[in-house]
């Protein structure tokens, strides 16, 4: 990872730190779910990351896009680019299993992943229970789904009040060399939890809940 970390700094000019990467999920080619009103979670990723990138500008936190361009396709690339980055968030949008969809308006909500894998594991629940506590402060609930013991979810709470579950396989959090979040903004196959989280006015709050998130989790980094 750290040679393939210093062959990306070299190519691409990324040596410098900054204080999160934020992680657009899914690409062009592997856009991730199409939502309720048939709009590809990239693009949606991508948006939510802009206004999180506008939000941390206005309270002067640095920050890295990744995966904005919809070309990074190998995960491991993410985390490469991002390795000297204090926190890396990865932003996305939820489905639910396939059997379920018939069903879709039963589920809503945001998620949030860390990962046991990560070398970092408990900064990174920190930083995640920070995300929580926002986003439960602008009025959004996390989904819970994600805990049912069936094939294809079961991810165990980390914090069920903050809507946090351990998911150790997910690249992108197991490969980060530092504190790393997963977040699953909505459930944008229901088409109420799409407009919720994803209408102007929504994805402003999200992304003021996440970008002052990431600021209290700096903080207490700084403070340890």
């Amino acid at each position: 990872m750290k040679l393939l970390g210093l062959i990306f700094y070299a190519l691409t000019g990324y040596a410098t730190a900054a204080d999160v990467a934020l992680d657009v999920g899914h690409s062009r080619l592997s856009p991730g779910v199409i939502s309720a009103s048939g709009i590809p979670e990239w693009e949606l990723n991508r948006l939510l990351a802009l206004e999180v990138a506008a939000n941390l500008d206005r309270i002067g936190v640095s920050y890295r896009m990744i995966g904005n361009d919809g070309n990074v396709e190998i995960l491991t690339q993410r985390t490469a680019l991002a390795q000297p980055d204090k926190l890396f968030i990865s932003l996305h949008h939820d489905s639910v299993l396939p059997e379920w969809l018939s069903q879709a308006d039963r589920y809503r909500g945001y998620s949030l992943f860390i990962s046991r894998k990560n070398s970092t594991t408990d900064k990174s629940l920190a930083c995640a229970q920070f995300i929580g506590h926002r986003l439960l402060a602008a009025g959004f609930q996390p989904s819970r789904y994600h805990a049912t013991p069936i094939k294809g979810e079961n991810r165990p709470f980390a914090d069920q009040r903050h809507g946090i579950h351990y998911f150790d396989g997910l690249a992108v959090l197991r490969t980060a060399r530092q504190p790393a979040v997963l977040i699953e903004a909505g459930v944008v196959v229901n088409a109420k939890d799409e407009a919720k989280v994803t209408s102007e006015e929504g994805r402003n709050q999200v992304a003021k809940a996440i970008a002052l998130a990431v600021n209290d989790c700096l903080l207490k980094f700084r403070l340890d």
